[in-house]
């Protein structure tokens, strides 16, 4: 028996009890003792046998036919199935003990710099890797060093912030499940996992459900301490030469009111950023 995580089979398992038996054309009668479907109902709609799936479940079997994959997908109503084929592929096996450096291009971190928009470049685990002024305007919480997932689950400063505090933190969440797959027992995502399930039950919970979703952009709300309700579009790029960062700008509607708070937050915040900037030439000479 393999020491390697049983990811495909905690999946399927997490996705069949989220799908009703009513979803599939299952009539309901009785009391059934389990959530979402059973297994052999999986398998029968799947066209594959119960044992067969009851193998993939248990692990037994971790390299089901690409067939076989979409056509459970499709049972438990997968918009994308792109995770669940990724999760069968084999792959070497890593070095549990190290945790790569991110590390962002100086260009690209000048680029962030410069923009007239709140900016900030996240890693693949969340991580805050370069960050502008304007961002720390909107949240001190982005600024190097900090980490999103940790943020937002553990912070109540932050949480106050999002006018939809659960749909953000789910959002968030799916996003760094595709961000690290294949990577589960990646020291680094070890550690991020383990603290929040022990400190947040909204994460445990969450997490749980296996929820996978792209690191796209939206359109947010946030309730600022200092402006009051603020509404901007967030766009969120890959950038070039990195292993899963990704560049996020918060922008307004043009001649809007949201637009006129972020320009009073800009004039907050640049006498700060000369502050700063005269503390650090300060020590440097």
């Amino acid at each position: 028996m393999t020491d390697e995580p049983n990811v495909l089979g905690e999946y399927l398992r997490a996705r069949r009890e989220l799908v009703t038996p009513e979803q599939v054309g299952i009539p309901m009668s009785g009391t059934r003792r389990v959530p979402g479907l059973r297994r052999e109902e999986v398998a029968m709609l799947s066209g594959i046998s119960a044992e067969y799936y009851l193998r993939l479940e248990q692990g037994r079997d971790r390299n089901p036919s690409v067939q076989v994959l979409k056509s459970i997908g499709h049972v438990l109503q997968l918009e994308d199935d792109t995770y669940l084929l990724g999760l069968a592929v084999e792959r070497p096996r890593r070095n549990r003990g190290k945790v790569r450096r991110e590390t962002v291009p100086a260009s690209t971190a000048r680029f962030v710099a410069e923009l007239p928009f709140p900016a900030f470049i996240e890693g693949r685990y969340l991580d805050v890797l370069v960050a502008n002024s304007l961002a720390a305007a909107i949240s001190p919480r982005l600024r190097v060093g900090r980490n999103r997932l940790r943020d937002v689950f553990l912070d109540p400063a932050e949480q106050a912030l999002f006018s939809n505090w659960e749909g953000a933190a789910a959002g968030l969440l799916a996003g760094f499940r595709r961000s690290v797959a294949g990577k589960i027992d990646d020291p680094r995502v070890i550690e991020l996992v383990g603290e929040l399930t022990l400190a947040s039950p909204e994460f445990r919970r969450l997490w749980a459900r296996h929820d996978v979703g792209p690191r796209a952009g939206a359109t947010v709300t946030f309730h600022h301490p200092q402006v009051g309700a603020i509404r901007l579009d967030r766009e969120k790029l890959a950038v070039s030469g990195t292993e899963g960062a990704m560049l996020v700008v918060y922008h307004p509607e043009p001649q809007t009111d949201s637009g006129e708070k972020l320009t009073l937050l800009a004039s907050m915040a640049a006498p700060a950023a000369i502050a700063h900037s005269d503390d650090s030439a300060s020590i440097r000479s």
